[in-house]
């Protein structure tokens, strides 16, 4: 979801990617779901391992919680948002989820844009 606002939000502005170090095989129906009532699309997407972006510089690097092991990512900034996952609850929870997610995104793309332009 992170992803897809980032992207939906600042298109021009941020290179977003979405990974983790234990993807699930497909993205969630429920969040597809969601995201569709946002009209943005991420029933084409794929998760992705953490290995598949090794490489890539960083200048932010945003985690939701590492439950289960967080991984080493070379970058400038590291922040920590601890989202509740959602996976197995209901639909308000993936509503809420998504709410924070699209307010925590749009938060740093400000703060981001606002460090650019000083």
């Amino acid at each position: 979801m992170a992803e897809a606002f980032a992207k939906y939000h600042a298109p021009e502005f941020i290179e977003a990617y979405s990974a983790g170090s234990r993807p699930a095989e497909e993205v969630d129906s429920l969040a597809v779901f969601v995201m569709e009532e946002k009209s943005i699309p991420i029933d084409n997407s794929k998760p992705r391992n953490i290995d598949e972006i090794k490489g890539v510089s960083f200048d932010y690097v945003v985690t939701m919680g590492c439950e289960e092991e967080c991984p080493v990512v070379a970058t400038k900034r590291r922040i920590e948002w601890e989202i509740e996952d959602p996976r197995g609850k209901d639909i308000d929870t993936y509503r809420k989820v998504r709410d924070e997610i699209e307010t925590k995104v749009m938060n740093l793309i400000e703060e981001i844009m606002a460090e650019n332009i000083t």
